[in-house]
């Protein structure tokens, strides 16, 4: 059946006046929000609660390098697509620059600041500088809390299990044989 462009827009108006029909017969519909009100939140990051007062709209990332100055979590695409701002969200990668800053409230948040114990790197931190998976060093935070996440869940990765975990993570220097190479050298020193 064709249809023709006076069908399509018959049509898809009396799509949009079925969608807004609630609102105008006087149906409740949720409140807006109100996105020039600063909000006081509290999140909790690398185990410390941070009181913050932040714009409704801000993402984790612009919050972890901003207010909180933990700047180790970077910020390249700004849209989800390079993983640079790779953080934990209660022990799972999470790309922060997805997240709505609120939406993060009453959740552990781990950032690469976090990942080493005390003075002492993360295993998987001091196997990307063995290995020389380390070239301009922008996505190295994003890719060494995706590896250090694998590690916690499957101490004894596959070549395959490393490229999945790092699927997705864009790394411009192409250093990607070499992360894989830390992370399994980082599994066999028993890194999890």
């Amino acid at each position: 059946m064709e249809i023709n462009r006076r069908e399509f827009l018959l049509g898809t108006g009396a799509a949009i006046a079925g969608h807004l029909a609630p609102a105008a017969s006087g149906a409740p519909v949720a409140p807006a929000v109100d996105t020039a009100a600063p909000l006081r939140v509290v999140l909790t990051v690398n185990g410390a609660e941070r009181a913050l007062e932040i714009e409704p709209q801000v993402t984790l990332a612009e919050v972890l390098r901003g207010p909180l100055a933990l700047t180790g979590t970077k910020i390249g695409c700004d849209r989800g697509a390079c993983a640079a701002c790779t953080v934990w969200i209660d022990g799972a990668p999470a790309l922060s620059c997805m997240m709505f800053a609120r939406d993060a409230v009453g959740r552990a948040i781990a950032t690469i600041e976090g990942l080493a114990r005390r003075e002492a790197l993360h295993p998987v931190q001091a196997a990307f500088i063995e290995h020389d998976a380390i070239q301009c060093g922008f996505c190295t935070p994003g890719l060494v809390m995706s590896c250090a996440a694998l590690l916690e869940r499957n101490p004894r990765p596959s070549p395959e299990d490393v490229k999945s975990a790092i699927a997705g993570h864009m790394c411009r220097c192409g250093t990607y044989p070499h992360v894989v190479d830390a992370v399994l050298a980082a599994a066999k020193k028993g890194a999890a």
